[in-house]
């Protein structure tokens, strides 16, 4: 999939994504939505191969990539300046952080997991519509953004991270065969 330039792109992809992740979920048989990975992960390197066990895990991973995004716009647009990332993380460490929502989710349930993200999905969306096409594509618009667009840090908490968890959950499902 080509990485959205416009809003609604964005929002065809971020929306385009989601179903086929629902859909992908739903295609499971009930037994393996709850089931840990069987596949073998030694040849890969990323850390979340290695961190998410099951499906709970990459949609908790989702939804607290979400909070984020809510929780540092809301934030800023308001006028109470913060980074991203949670105090203690950046980028060298935000593995940690990873870490740290996986451990936080092991005991919601995926039933839990997927009504939580379903409400940050349509939290994010309904706060994407709000911005112009030129508040999310242009560079520096907004001072707590940094060099970057705003509309990156809603591609990669929507469109993109729904592709990564796509991709996880159709070699889970080719597990199972």
């Amino acid at each position: 999939m080509t990485r959205p330039t416009n809003k609604t792109e964005l929002i065809d992809a971020s929306n385009t994504a989601y179903q086929k992740l629902l859909a992908l979920i739903s295609s499971l048989p009930e037994d393996a939505r709850e089931a840990d990975f069987t596949f073998d992960t030694s040849n890969l390197k990323e850390a979340h191969w290695q961190r998410d066990h099951n499906v709970r895990d990459v949609l908790a991973h989702l939804y607290e990539w979400q909070n984020l995004l809510l929780n540092w716009i809301n934030n800023n647009q308001a006028g109470k300046e913060q980074a991203f990332l949670p105090a203690g993380y950046n980028w060298r460490n935000y593995g940690d952080l990873n870490n740290k929502f996986q451990e936080k989710h092991q005991s919601t349930n995926l039933a839990e997991m997927e009504e939580l993200l379903h409400k940050s999905h349509e939290q994010v969306m309904q706060l994407l519509a709000s911005f112009t096409n030129d508040e999310l594509f242009t560079k520096k618009t907004f001072s707590w953004t940094g060099n970057n667009a705003l509309g990156s840090y809603f591609i990669s908490n929507t469109s993109s991270h729904y592709e990564w968890a796509l991709k996880k959950l159709r070699k889970h499902k080719r597990s199972l065969k």
